[in-house]
């Protein structure tokens, strides 16, 4: 059995997308980035996948007329580089219902809250000003509503006293880091089932 042809599409610095770098150079690994795709052209996570001789395409959303043709693009893209499964790694575009249902449990999602809580923007702001105690990121399939869909996995940090949204971001994204690629690990075995909107994994994450 090959391994799991995946897309990562970025918008920015890209860290999410190092940690699966890092993660797929072990041979043992059962994805392989094939493709790392960016709406924006000088997305610094860009710099990191030609550092690591991966294939880079840049399909900027400000030359297409709407979202269904932008869309339409990227779909185009991913099939021409055989791709079978999506990684979403901080791209920062509102997907539609046509291109996500193309994908349709073929794609993830990583968010930096511990949904259903503090979907969108500003999530450790909102939690901090929320008085909540713990906050942390969930790894989910997609859906065409933002944020949605069946949840994968899910880690947390403690929110301590005196924390910032800068100093909590830093610590969630530190568990960002260790989630993503043991949830694209199991995704590439085939462990990970839907059914019903409800996951159920065979083993561990």
């Amino acid at each position: 059995m090959g391994k799991l042809k995946t897309a990562v599409l970025i918008s920015g610095r890209g860290s999410n997308l190092q940690s699966l770098i890092d993660a797929a150079q072990d041979d043992r690994y059962p994805a392989e980035i094939v493709l790392v795709l960016s709406n924006v052209p000088d997305a610094y996570g860009l710099k990191r996948a030609r550092k690591a001789g991966l294939a880079t395409e840049i399909v900027d959303h400000r030359e297409f007329p709407n979202r269904e043709t932008f869309d339409g693009k990227v779909d185009a893209v991913l099939r021409a580089h055989g791709v079978e499964f999506v990684c979403l790694a901080g791209f920062m575009r509102l997907l539609t219902a046509k291109f996500v249902e193309a994908w349709r449990d073929r794609m993830i999602n990583i968010h930096p809250s511990l949904l259903p809580k503090f979907k969108g923007l500003d999530t450790h702001a909102r939690a901090i000003a929320a008085g909540e105690i713990e906050a942390g990121c969930t790894i989910h399939f997609v859906r065409p509503d933002m944020d949605a869909g069946p949840i994968i996995a899910q880690a947390t940090v403690e929110i301590a006293t005196g924390d910032t949204p800068e100093g909590l971001a830093e610590k969630v994204l530190a568990r960002e880091h260790e989630l993503y690629p043991r949830v694209l690990k199991a995704c590439a075995e085939g462990r990970v089932h839907v059914a019903d909107e409800d996951v159920r994994i065979d083993g561990e994450i």
